[in-house]
């Protein structure tokens, strides 16, 4: 298991990333979360996705954790696979860091919520409180029904805590 990693090292981490590498990346998970919604949460790894979805792109991820003194694994690309499940993600993403070789993209408010309700861990309902909070803060938009048609096309919780943590997040929606 790697160490967790903070504010600080996470910044570094995604300046690294659109500094060094070409293209185009979107940055999810609780990277996203430390730098964008919450200073204080760390995370045991980076997600960030290259938008082309290619096997260079993760190549260089690879090669750029290796340089930066990281374990390959603390920079994970697979959630590129829940993100291309979602219809319409390209829409939902907007520049987040730019650098010298690549430009770093962050999911909207709606699309982190839709990314994280299908785990929806006690981690993940947190998550999508700070951002609800953050996009009512800033007048921000949330596609509610989107989200909520998402939440309940879901199969059915298999245990009585994600279906409290599900019904959580749709009253969070609706507040």
């Amino acid at each position: 298991m790697n160490a967790a990693l903070d504010r600080a090292r996470l910044a570094s981490i995604v300046d690294a990333v659109a500094e060094r590498l070409a293209g185009d990346w979107l940055l999810v998970g609780g990277a996203l979360v430390a730098l964008w919604l919450e200073p204080r949460r760390t995370t045991e790894d980076v997600d960030v996705v290259g938008l082309g979805g290619t096997e260079g792109e993760r190549a260089a991820l690879l090669g750029l954790a290796a340089d930066l003194g990281l374990p390959v694994e603390a920079l994970n690309s697979a959630a590129d696979y829940f993100v291309r499940r979602i219809d319409g993600w390209r829409e939902e993403i907007v520049e987040f860091r730019a650098g010298a070789r690549g430009r770093v993209f962050r999911p909207t408010h709606t699309l982190f919520l839709l990314l994280k309700l299908r785990r929806l861990s006690e981690q993940d309902l947190a998550d999508c409180a700070a951002a609800v909070a953050q996009a009512r803060a800033q007048g921000t938009a949330i596609d509610a029904a989107r989200v909520r048609a998402a939440l309940d096309a879901l199969p059915a919780a298999d245990d009585d805590a994600l279906a409290a943590r599900r019904a959580a997040l749709a009253a969070l929606l609706n507040a």
